[in-house]
């Protein structure tokens, strides 16, 4: 399993969410660049990046600090937050970001998914954002009728190999990861699980590698301590 550190911008700035709610961000960090530099040098494999202002209005917002991260490390990039179209998707990917997640076009254009995993393949990532089981979009203000294992699984017959899945329960929260909904999910589909939501220390990791996921995303448990990046990549390695 590898350990994605996440980097979500809002208004420029490095921030953490709880529960995906805005009025709660926190900033967490000072610089995106100088933190991706640090996850650099803790040895992360990749990062995971979001676009919070995108998520909300549909578009690119944030996108030159990404690019500009991009640049800077060795590490591959994701990105994800307001990715509706293929033009986004040709844009980060020219501009040296590995993968891009699309997140609530998935529900809403099920086409553009079918379209940039035939242009692009695994270079393309689904983020499936959930609450009680159903799906929410355009950064988890909408609700859908839609249930999130129905989902992954049209998504594994558009071809998908990614899926980032979110219990926003859980997400900000360190409250641990919904152990119970990943197992579902990964029994349900056979695509390489990404974990995402509540992991709050090294016992979460344990019990994600356990699993067999393919990563776990860890975000307000670096920043606030309560785990340890470097011990996170030792022990999903074993």
């Amino acid at each position: 399993m590898i350990i994605l550190p996440a980097i979500d911008i809002l208004g420029g700035k490095c921030v953490r969410l709880t529960k995906g709610e805005y009025g709660t961000a926190e900033q967490v960090a000072a610089d995106p660049i100088e933190t991706a530099l640090s996850f650099e040098r803790d040895g992360a494999e990749f990062i995971h990046m979001v676009d919070l202002d995108g998520a909300k209005e549909g578009s690119r917002i944030n996108s030159d600090i990404y690019t500009e991260v991009a640049k800077k490390v060795s590490v591959p990039i994701e990105v994800g937050g307001g990715i509706r179209d293929m033009d986004t998707v040709d844009y980060y990917i020219g501009k040296g970001i590995e993968r891009v997640i699309i997140g609530s076009a998935a529900l809403k254009n099920p086409q553009l998914v079918k379209d940039a995993v035939k242009k692009y393949g695994d270079r393309i990532a689904v983020g499936i954002d959930a609450l009680d089981g159903m799906v929410k979009t355009a950064g988890w203000l909408e609700n859908s009728n839609v249930n999130y294992i129905d989902l992954a699984r049209e998504m594994a017959k558009n071809g998908v190999k990614y899926i980032i899945f979110t219990d926003i329960s859980k997400d900000g929260t360190l409250a641990g990861p919904n152990l119970e909904q990943l197992a579902a999910l990964s029994e349900a589909v056979d695509i390489n699980i990404i974990a995402s939501g509540g992991i709050r220390d090294i016992g979460n990791i344990r019990d994600l590698a356990a699993m067999k996921l393919y990563g776990a995303i860890c975000g307000k448990s670096i920043y606030s301590g309560s785990l340890s990046l470097r011990e996170a990549i030792e022990v999903s390695k074993n």
